[in-house]
């Protein structure tokens, strides 16, 4: 078991649910998007089913692809999950273009918002000598959200599971991050809100401080 002492010099900071959230609720999204596509489908019916489908998932990870490779097995990932969904509310699965439209609309900062106490609390943590990395189930579209957000120029390192080959609660992206800062596990905390942000942290030999949003 990893011994802490004193204070870390690095943070690993998860991403959804702790950095940022969504403006308006899944089902809300998902079903104006489908109606677009010829889709009736209630937003509240999307919301309930939405939760469970995407735990149950299988890893938003692929090992060894890069590039384009990389980028179409994250649509599919996510399409597959859309599909989901549907099927779960009644309709039947979507277009392409359905998948392809709600792929990009969640690549759009504007559908985001930063929870109110993170600038000042990244700024602080920057200002007193922290790395900050980011580690997220996520995928290669968090880049683009954190720069669009505001938040990238705290953060020295962002690591995605669909990147890095591995998803949390696996260690592998807390391992990748450390690396990247070039910190030992006993050298950082991880702060996430989710089971898995515990799990992967204990795995990877790091404490982990628990975020409780609304």
């Amino acid at each position: 078991m990893t011994e802490w002492a004193g204070s870390p010099r690095g943070l690993l900071l998860d991403a959804m649910g702790t950095l940022i959230g969504l403006r308006q609720s899944v089902g809300h999204t998902y079903a104006a998007a489908a109606a677009e596509h010829g889709l009736a489908v209630e937003a509240a019916a999307i919301d309930q089913a939405f939760g469970g489908i995407y735990r149950s998932a299988p890893p938003l990870a692929f090992p060894g692809l890069k590039g384009a490779a990389l980028l179409e097995e994250e649509r599919r990932w996510w399409g597959q999950r859309i599909d989901e969904v549907l099927r779960a509310c009644g309709a039947p699965a979507g277009p392409p273009q359905l998948h392809r439209h709600l792929f990009d609309r969640y690549a759009d900062p504007a559908l985001w918002h930063v929870y109110d106490d993170v600038p000042q609390r990244l700024q602080a943590w920057h200002g007193a000598g922290l790395r900050l990395a980011v580690v997220s189930n996520f995928d290669q579209r968090l880049h683009g959200l954190l720069k669009g957000l505001g938040l990238a120029p705290w953060i020295e390192t962002v690591v995605v599971s669909s990147q890095a080959g591995a998803a949390k609660p696996s260690p592998e992206p807390f391992r990748q991050a450390l690396a990247a800062l070039n910190l030992s596990a006993a050298q950082a905390w991880h702060v996430g809100d989710s089971p898995e942000d515990v799990a992967g942290a204990r795995a990877a030999g790091l404490r982990c401080l628990v975020v409780r949003r609304p």
